[in-house]
C-alpha cells in the first residue's frame, strides 16, 4: 500500500505504464494508417479465439477474391504453420511470432507492411494472435475489425468479451454447417452480438462449404481504404 494516499501503488504504476504503451501505440497507428490511405491499401484487422478458422477463411479468400490483391501479416506465438498453409495457396504472407506476446501492434504491423511490400489497392489482412482479450486493445491503423466466431464455441461469447465484440465493424459467424450437430443458438448469439455492439453487422458462413462467403467478399469491396 502506498503510505502517502493508501492506494494500491503497484496497480497505479501499472495502469500509466499501459496508458503510455497505448498512447504510444496509437501515434504509430496513425503513421500506419496515413501510409495505407495514400497507397489505397485496405488493412483489415482479423480477431478470434484459436480455432474458429481465421487460416481457413484468409486461405480461400485469397483464392477467390477478385476485387483486389490479397496479402497477410500473419501473428502466432509460436510455429509458422499457417504462413505456409497460405504461401501454399499463392498468398503472400509475412509471419510474426510474439513469443509470450498475446497480440500484434502498430510496430509489428508496420514491419510486416514493410516486408510484404503490397501493391497499391490490394486488401491486408492481420491475422491477429488467437484470443479474445488482448487484441481488441490495440490499433494497428487498419481500415476494419472483424471478429469470427464459430458455432463450436458458446452463443454468449460477445457477453463474456465485450470489449473485442464492440470494437468490430463486423462478427462472421463460422462453420454454420455444423449446426445439426450442435447445440447452439444462432439467434441467442446475433442478440448478444447486438446488446455489447448495435453497429456491428453479423453474417454467417461456412469456410469449409463456401456458404455465406459471397456476403464475405462484397463486404469487402465495400470497406473505405481511407480508414477511420
Amino acid at each position: 500500500m502506498c503510505g502517502t494516499c493508501g492506494c494500491d501503488e503497484d496497480t497505479s504504476r501499472t495502469v500509466v505504464l499501459e496508458q503510455r504503451v497505448l498512447a504510444k501505440n496509437d501515434g504509430l497507428a496513425t503513421e500506419n494508417r496515413d501510409l495505407l490511405r495514400a497507397k489505397r491499401i485496405t488493412l483489415v484487422n482479423l480477431m478470434s479465439s484459436p480455432g474458429s478458422g481465421k487460416t481457413s477463411l484468409l486461405a480461400r479468400t485469397a483464392r477467390e477474391f477478385g476485387g483486389a490483391p490479397v496479402a497477410v501479416i500473419g501473428g502466432d506465438q509460436e510455429t509458422g504453420l499457417d504462413a505456409a498453409r497460405l504461401r501454399e495457396g499463392g498468398c503472400p504472407v509475412v509471419q510474426i511470432n510474439t513469443g509470450t506476446g498475446c497480440h500484434l501492434d502498430a510496430t509489428t504491423v508496420a514491419d510486416g507492411l514493410r516486408a510484404l511490400e503490397p501493391p497499391d489497392g490490394s486488401v491486408v489482412f492481420v491475422e491477429n494472435v488467437g484470443n479474445l482479450v488482448c487484441p481488441a486493445l490495440f490499433d494497428l491503423g487498419e481500415s476494419a475489425r472483424v471478429v469470427l466466431a464459430s458455432v463450436a464455441e458458446g452463443e454468449d461469447k460477445p457477453l463474456k468479451y465485450p470489449h473485442m465484440f464492440r470494437s468490430a465493424d463486423l462478427v462472421l459467424l463460422n462453420k454454420i454447417d455444423l449446426l445439426p450437430h450442435l447445440d447452439f443458438d444462432v439467434d441467442r448469439f446475433v442478440e448478444a452480438a447486438a446488446e455489447v455492439n448495435p453497429r456491428a453487422q453479423v453474417r454467417q458462413l461456412s469456410v469449409s462449404t463456401g456458404r455465406g462467403l459471397d456476403d464475405w467478399y462484397a463486404w469487402l469491396t465495400t470497406q473505405d481504404v481511407s480508414g477511420p
